[in-house]
């Protein structure tokens, strides 16, 4: 197995450079990789201490991001190293100031995890969730470095459970402690000899629970809310706003509308206005005038939706009708009850906040509506949902804290 997945990185590797003139992700990919070796080198100097923490991606990275924030807060001596595999949480956080130094992960093979260890020398590294690279994983516990796992999440129908997954499981015996999700992970990964296991919990709720006390104001949006319920829909695709429009154009005058549709295009987002019979305004939008009489607000930028939430009543998640549903704890935080379609069976807090009823899964346009119509409906109804929905973040807090307390006790030791 170790041969075929020192072939199939190489075979990777081809044919990220086969594609890479017809793709831009693939482009980024290889020209993001140029000057790794002398980044990291310029970086760091014999003698630092280095933390080293992986994402794979942007998501990976906003989990990541309280266990970044708690190194530097509780280890100001530590140099931190954050790596990425993907172009999508690379460039968009590659001026990331709290890390001494952001780059790509260099390719699993046995030569660049040596070359990488000589450079960094790190006292611990952070995986965040997922993203187990054989070779580098090895290489730090044959240098005895402490390697964690952090919010990992197991589930039954992953290669290491399986009859072939031997392998695979040994991967993940490369770790000095998994800090997994939940009790279930646990006990799967007991099931096949991994004991090192800790149940901390998730650090996403860290994450939108103190990204809601750091938010942004935007006052200009007073009289667009102006004291109406507002419904905030974010992360929207196309069988999203079908519903969304729909309801939009037969609702009560009462009702505002915050739309955030998960693909920014100009063309498209135009249609979308046609639809809307309502006055309808965007986020960027020079003339703030038209905001007391509009019914609707599209945000055709990113990088608001975690702060608009808060001017929210009620939240609905795109993503359930494709491949799955986007984040819902950033709505939950400020305690809006959360809607969202059929696709949510890889989202643990998605099955917990529904038995908690302050979550709603629909599968059509007629269950939408009466969701909707029954929350902006009856205030006591809305209330016992919001609530129940800050409880739910609030209970499920402190995983940050553990995990660093743990691994500090750990690093001492070694």
């Amino acid at each position: 197995m170790r041969f075929i997945y020192k072939i199939g990185i190489r075979i990777y590797f081809i044919l990220i450079i086969l594609v890479a003139p017809f793709n831009v992700k693939a482009r980024r990919w290889l020209k993001g990789r140029r000057g790794i070796w002398r980044k990291i080198k310029t970086s760091f100097k014999p003698g630092d201490s280095v933390v080293w923490v992986h994402c794979a991606s942007l998501g990976e990275f906003e989990q990541g991001r309280p266990i970044i924030e708690e190194i530097r807060k509780t280890m100001p001596d530590k140099k931190i190293l954050l790596t990425f595999f993907s172009p999508s949480g690379y460039e968009l956080r590659k001026n990331y100031e709290v890390a001494h130094c952001v780059t790509y992960m260099p390719l699993d093979t046995r030569f660049n995890a040596w070359r990488f260890m000589n450079l960094v020398k790190p006292e611990m590294a952070f995986f965040i969730k997922y993203d187990y690279w054989y070779y580098f994983l090895r290489t730090l516990k044959k240098n005895n470095i402490p390697a964690y796992v952090v919010s990992a999440k197991f589930r039954r129908d992953q290669v290491f459970f399986k009859w072939y997954g031997t392998w695979y499981r040994s991967v993940l015996k490369f770790f000095t402690v998994l800090y997994v999700q939940n009790e279930e992970s646990r006990r799967l990964l007991s099931v096949i000899g991994i004991k090192n296991v800790e149940v901390t919990g998730d650090t996403r709720f860290d994450r939108v629970y103190n990204l809601s006390h750091r938010t942004v104001d935007y006052p200009w949006l007073e009289p667009f809310v102006g004291g109406k319920k507002v419904i905030v829909a974010g992360s929207t695709w196309e069988k999203d706003e079908q519903f969304l429009i729909n309801y939009i154009n037969h609702s009560s005058p009462e009702i505002r509308f915050i739309l955030a549709p998960h693909e920014i295009n100009e063309k498209k987002l135009i249609r979308f206005i046609e639809l809307i019979e309502h006055p309808t305004v965007r986020f960027t939008d020079n003339d703030k005038s038209g905001y007391r009489n509009a019914k609707v607000l599209i945000v055709d930028t990113i990088g608001h939706l975690s702060s608009l939430y808060r001017y929210g009543k009620i939240a609905y998640i795109g993503g359930g009708f494709g491949k799955g549903i986007h984040n819902i704890l950033e709505a939950a935080t400020y305690g809006l009850p959360v809607v969202f379609g059929p696709k949510y069976q890889k989202f643990m807090e998605a099955f917990e906040m529904i038995d908690r009823k302050a979550a709603f899964s629909i599968n059509n346009y007629t269950e939408l509506k009466s969701i909707f119509d029954r929350l902006t409906g009856n205030e006591q109804v809305l209330s016992d949902c919001s609530q129940r929905a800050k409880t739910y973040i609030e209970s499920n807090l402190g995983a940050t804290r553990k995990i660093i307390d743990d691994a500090m006790r750990i690093n001492k030791k070694s």
